[in-house]
């Protein structure tokens, strides 16, 4: 009776498969751990009252625009913003801001001022990617009153920006 000898254990596949397992969870455990201690959740406000009295303040500037029939057609590409509006201009063509809020990455967040040219049309240029799912929302200076939307950009075709 002959006997083959046996590989040593450190030769075989196995002993290496089972070790490879739970290293790889361990690993992937920690990594969340240090991402969930060290990452800030930006969704969680302090102060839910101060919030409160915020979104009411909002809600009353969208009425304002809609008090006003504030109509306006607006025209994003990768190079700039164009805004027409279709009823309820500023009579005194003063500036806009036109505030971009990313979906999901905060970071992305920016502001472009909007200044009104010969033929009425409030323009822009953008230095950013605009690329994604953005909520925007257009209001003057003194924050009188407020239109927003969410909108999927760059789009080819101009929307409407309507309260």
């Amino acid at each position: 009776m002959q006997s083959t000898p046996s590989k040593i254990w450190y030769k075989q596949f196995w002993p290496w498969f089972l070790i490879f397992v739970p290293l790889t969870s361990m690993v992937l455990s920690f990594t969340m751990m240090r991402l969930a201690f060290n990452s800030e959740d930006s969704m969680v406000v302090d102060d839910y009252y101060k919030e409160g009295k915020g979104i009411n303040l909002k809600f009353q500037k969208v009425q304002k625009a809609k008090d006003l029939n504030i109509q306006t057609s607006v025209k994003v590409s990768a190079e700039y913003v164009a805004i027409s509006f279709v009823s309820g201009a500023p009579s005194k063509g003063e500036v806009l801001t036109l505030n971009f809020f990313h979906s999901t990455q905060d970071f992305k967040d920016f502001s472009v001022t909007l200044l009104r040219d010969a033929k009425g049309v409030y323009r822009s240029p953008l230095e950013t990617d605009i690329s994604g799912k953005w909520q925007i929302s257009l209001q003057p200076l003194d924050e009188d009153w407020k239109i927003q939307k969410v909108v999927s950009l760059p789009t080819a075709q101009a929307f409407e920006l309507n309260p």
